[in-house]
C-alpha cells in the first residue's frame, strides 16, 4: 500500500478533481482580493494620495499596515485597513477566553460555544474596523486631497472600508473551508507577495548607487530564508513505548514537537498590537507635531529602540500564549495513558504531563528567540546601515512559513485522498472476491 501511495503522490497535481477544485477556488479568491485592493474609496485624488504616502508613511508603521493589506492603504482602497481589525478582535477574544469565566465555559461547549465566540469576534471586528476607518478617513481628509464634502466623504469612506474588511474576513473563512490552508494567513501572504516586485525594483535602484550593499542585502535575504526553512523543519522527537510490545515491536514511535509551535501567529499578533496604538497616536497627534501623542508615534516608528524592544517582548509573549492555547500537556498525557503508551523512564499520568510541559516550555523559549531574531534583524540592519527602504523580517517569516505550511497541507491532502481511494478499491476487490 505504501508503494501505491508513493507512486500516486507523484502524479500530476491536477489529477485529483477535489484538490483541483480547491486550488482553483483559492486562486479565484486571491484574484478577487487583488482586484479589491485596486478599488478606491470615492472622493480621493489618487495621484495626490500616492505622493503623500511616499513622503509621509512609506517606511513607518503605516508601511507595515500597507504591506499586510497588499498596497491597499497607499491607494486608500476598500481594503485599506486589510484584515488587521479581525486579527485584533481575535486577540482580544482569545485573551478574554482565558480570563472571563463565561467565555471559558463557552469554549468547553464545542461547536455551539465556538459559534458564539465567532459571533463576538465578528462584532468586535466591526467595532474596531469602524474606529480605524474613521481615523483613516479623517487623516486623509485633513491632508487636503479629498474632492467632496467632509460628511459625504467620511460616511462613504467608513462604509466602504468596513465593508471591505468584513468581506476579507468572510473571504478568509471561505478559503479555509473550501480551499487549502488558513485563509487569513494566505490573504496576508498574497499581500506580501504583491509587494515583492516593488522591493526588487528598489533593490535594483540601490544597485546603481551602492552595488556592494545591494548584493549583501540579496545574499543576506537568501541566507535568512534558508535559516527560516531549517528552523521551521526542526523537531524534538519524544520517544514513546506501548505496553503491548508484541503489537508495536516493529514500529519506532515518537511524538514530534516543532521548535516553532506557534507558527506565524506571534509576529502577526505583535504587529497588530503595536500598530493599533501607533496609528491612533499618529492620527490624533498629526495636528500638533510637538504634542505627547506625536512623540509616542515617533517612538513607535520602525527602527526606534522603543519599537524594537516592544516588538520583541510582544512576540515572546504571544509565542508562550498561543502555544499554551494550542497544546495541553495534561490532555496529551491522559491520551497516552488511555492508549497504553508511555515515555521511557517517565511514569504515566502527572509525571508525563510535567515532562511534556517542560519539553514544550524549553522549545517555546528557543522558538521565541528564533522568531524574534528573524523579525528584528532586518529592522536593525535598516537602521544601522541607513538602507533607503524598509526591510520586513515579519513579512519574510510569514511568507516562508505560510508557503511551507501550504505545501505540507497539499501533500497531506493528496496522501489522504489517495489512501481513501485505495481503501475503496480494496473494499470493492474484496466484495467481488467474495461473490
Amino acid at each position: 500500500m505504501a508503494n501505491q501511495l508513493s507512486s500516486s503522490g507523484k502524479a500530476n497535481l491536477w489529477s485529483n478533481p477535489d484538490l483541483r477544485k480547491r486550488i482553483v477556488f483559492l486562486l479565484g479568491a486571491l484574484i478577487i482580493f487583488r482586484i479589491g485592493a485596486h478599488v478606491p474609496v470615492p472622493g480621493v485624488d489618487a495621484a495626490a494620495l500616492a505622493k503623500l504616502y511616499q513622503n509621509v508613511a512609506g517606511s513607518g508603521i503605516l508601511g507595515m499596515l500597507n504591506m499586510f493589506s497588499g498596497g491597499s492603504l497607499e491607494r486608500f482602497s476598500i481594503f485599506a485597513i486589510g484584515i488587521m481589525p479581525y486579527i485584533s478582535a481575535s486577540i482580544v477574544m482569545q485573551l478574554a477566553g482565558e480570563i472571563v469565566p463565561s467565555l471559558k465555559a463557552l469554549k468547553k461547549e464545542g461547536d455551539t460555544g465556538r459559534k458564539i465566540i465567532t459571533k463576538y469576534t465578528r462584532v468586535g471586528t466591526v467595532f474596531l474596523a469602524t474606529i480605524q476607518s474613521f481615523f483613516a478617513a479623517t487623516l486623509v481628509y485633513n491632508q487636503g486631497i479629498v474632492v467632496v464634502g467632509h460628511f459625504e466623504f467620511i460616511t462613504s469612506a467608513v462604509a466602504c472600508i468596513v465593508g471591505g474588511t468584513m468581506f476579507l474576513m468572510w473571504l478568509g473563512e471561505q478559503i479555509t473551508e473550501r480551499g487549502i490552508g488558513n485563509g487569513i494567513s494566505l490573504i496576508i501572504t498574497a499581500g506580501i507577495i504583491a509587494g515583492i516586485p516593488r522591493a526588487v525594483g528598489q533593490l535594483w535602484s540601490l544597485m546603481s548607487t551602492s552595488p556592494l550593499q545591494a548584493i549583501a542585502l540579496a545574499v543576506g535575504a537568501l541566507v535568512l530564508v534558508y535559516a527560516v526553512v531549517c528552523f521551521e523543519s526542526a523537531l524534538r522527537k519524544v520517544p514513546i513505548h506501548y505496553a503491548k510490545r508484541q503489537v508495536m515491536q516493529a514500529q519506532n514511535t515518537h511524538l514530534p514537537f516543532k521548535l516553532n509551535m506557534a507558527g506565524v501567529i506571534p509576529p502577526i499578533f505583535a504587529s497588530s498590537v503595536i500598530m493599533f496604538p501607533s496609528m491612533f497616536a499618529s492620527w490624533l497627534g498629526s495636528k500638533d507635531s510637538s504634542g505627547w501623542l506625536s512623540k509616542i508615534a515617533v517612538q513607535l516608528q520602525h527602527g526606534s529602540y522603543t519599537y524594537m524592544a516592544l516588538f520583541a517582548v510582544t512576540i515572546i509573549f504571544f509565542c508562550y500564549f498561543y502555544t499554551a492555547l494550542a497544546f495541553s500537556p495534561k490532555e496529551m498525557a491522559e491520551n497516552l495513558k488511555k492508549s497504553g503508551a508511555f515515555v521511557p523512564s517517565i511514569r504515566p499520568g502527572v509525571q508525563t504531563s510535567r515532562y511534556l510541559e517542560k519539553v514544550v516550555l524549553r522549545l517555546t523559549f528557543f522558538g521565541a528567540l528564533y522568531i524574534t531574531t528573524v523579525c528584528l534583524i532586518p529592522e536593525i540592519l535598516t537602521t544601522a546601515f541607513n538602507i533607503p527602504f524598509a526591510l520586513g523580517g515579519t513579512s519574510l517569516l510569514i511568507l516562508v512559513v505560510v508557503t511551507i505550511d501550504f505545501n505540507t497541507q497539499i501533500a497531506s491532502y493528496r496522501v489522504s485522498q489517495q489512501y481513501d481511494s485505495y481503501m475503496v478499491r480494496r473494499s470493492d476487490a474484496k466484495s467481488s472476491t467474495q461473490k
